[in-house]
């Protein structure tokens, strides 16, 4: 065994607490990205911080903070992060800045930070001022705290989650239409939980008309509120959708310029968002690139067969959350996706599951697109 060995055991053994503080931070921190910090000297821990919420002290700050208000003076200090310090001002000065003054002697970081103002620039700043620098610790297990940040800052568009609820015999709804509910209580309040850690959650015209939905986030305590966003190419939302009339924004999206309907539903508390029709419908790649500019990491897709099966055929969809109820509807049930197209197993859509779990009486499946050998 190396001597370098025992060390990156040590070095996982701290990220590994600086991810479990990052996860702390899961619903609040958009847009920005969840971070964990731990400072350590002698292998002891003297300071700990996460990152919370936009616009407040990021985790290196906190962890510093900590450590002195502990009675810790950092320098010479180890300091974890699951994610490359930042090398520019924002909303909150440079944290690679305030580790120089600091006097830390080390830089253990999990993840690089794809923002094009980090993007190693962050690790340069501190090796430049004499620290060392050591990364690509616990790399694949950081990066996932922030996989829609990720995919905003290197495609320009948000993560697309599609949330799907079908029976064992992959059917959403019964011959008569009904729908509610296919899933038990237990399913339901998962969907919520998917809900507040999305930036926006986004349906088209045909699950407004039949359901009517709130789309908010009704779990116990005091939850940020996604963006709501219909897509709507005819611009027929009523005004008295039921989502206008609670806590929350509102977006529509829609190639109409029908004027009267439009101010019918801004007077409602609506924002319109003009783009080009596509294929029968709208441009889901311009209504996503709108969505990253307003910097949404995160999207749930809670659409019907025919919006999901267009998202997936334009491959924008990173992955799947489907749950499975314990029921079998028959042949006459509405199918899971409108996906048209495929003569041969060839011709299928091939998937990589990540993960299947029990949620009470239901089954929840993750699952993403599997990779062609060109990807």
């Amino acid at each position: 065994m190396s001597a370098i060995e025992p060390r990156r055991a040590v070095h996982a053994f701290f990220m590994q607490r600086a991810v479990e503080l990052a996860r702390r931070g899961w619903y609040t921190t958009r847009p920005n990205p969840r971070v964990g910090c731990v400072i350590t000297q002698g292998n002891v821990v003297r300071g700990e911080g996460w990152h919370e919420r936009a616009g407040e002290g990021h985790a290196e700050v906190r962890a510093l903070d900590d450590a002195r208000a502990r009675g810790n003076d950092p320098k010479g200090a180890t300091v974890y992060v699951t994610l490359e310090p930042c090398s520019h001002s924002g909303r909150t000065p440079p944290c690679t800045q305030a580790l120089i003054e600091a006097g830390v002697a080390r830089v253990v970081i999990g993840a690089q930070d794809p923002n094009p103002s980090v993007n190693g620039q962050g690790i340069e700043a501190l090796r430049a001022a004499g620290i060392e620098v050591v990364t690509g610790i616990m790399a694949e297990t950081c990066a996932a705290l922030n996989a829609g940040f990720n995919r905003r800052m290197t495609h320009g568009r948000p993560r697309v989650r599609v949330k799907l609820a079908m029976s064992l015999d992959g059917r959403t709804a019964a011959a008569d239409g009904s729908s509610q509910w296919i899933t038990g209580d237990v399913a339901r309040d998962d969907v919520h939980r998917l809900r507040a850690e999305s930036g926006a959650v986004l349906i088209g015209r045909g699950t407004l008309a039949a359901d009517d939905p709130s789309l908010n986030v009704r779990l116990p305590g005091d939850w940020m509120p996604p963006l709501r966003v219909v897509l709507d190419s005819d611009l027929t939302m009523p005004a008295e959708a039921r989502m206008l009339g609670v806590t929350g924004d509102t977006l529509v999206a829609t190639a109409s310029d029908d004027a009267a309907r439009r101010r019918a539903l801004e007077s409602a508390g609506a924002e319109i968002l003009t783009v080009a029709r596509q294929d029968g419908g709208l441009d889901l790649a311009q209504v996503l690139a709108a969505l990253a500019e307003r910097e949404i990491n995160d999207v749930l897709v809670e659409a019907g067969p025919t919006l999901a099966g267009a998202l997936t055929r334009a491959g924008l969809v990173d992955e799947f959350v489907i749950y499975v109820a314990p029921m079998l509807i028959g042949d006459n049930g509405r199918a899971l996706m409108a996906l048209s197209g495929a003569v041969g197993l060839d011709d299928a859509q091939a998937l990589v599951f990540d993960n299947i779990e029990p949620v009470g009486a239901d089954l929840k499946i993750t699952a993403r697109p599997a990779l062609s050998e060109s990807e």
